[in-house]
């Protein structure tokens, strides 16, 4: 839900108001009571991340995740060792579209 900004015309109250997108704009100043408010262009709320992190094994199956993690323990093993990792193959390509018929 977004914080939106209103200030009232009358008696120059503004404040801030956090409801739904979908509720209509108020009118009343809470302060003055007159039917004056006009909701503000925002300048927009920063960017807030909360949790563990954002990282490419956030949004992978767990399947997926352990092996991911069992690769780069393999990788950086090897680099302590001091040999390289074997290189990954690429992926396949994708077939040609086929030809119109004439």
């Amino acid at each position: 839900m977004p914080t939106y900004e209103y200030a009232c015309r009358k008696c120059a109250h503004t404040f801030e108001k956090f409801q739904p997108m979908r509720d209509a704009p108020l009118v009343r100043c809470p302060k003055c009571g007159r039917p004056s408010l006009r909701r503000l262009v925002g300048r927009g709320a920063g960017l807030i991340f909360k949790g563990s992190g954002f990282y490419v094994t956030d949004y992978r199956k767990k399947g997926q995740a352990k092996a991911y993690g069992a690769a780069a323990s393999g990788e950086a093993k090897a680099r302590a060792a001091g040999t390289a990792a074997p290189p990954a193959s690429a992926p396949a390509a994708a077939p040609a579209p086929a030809s119109p018929k004439k």
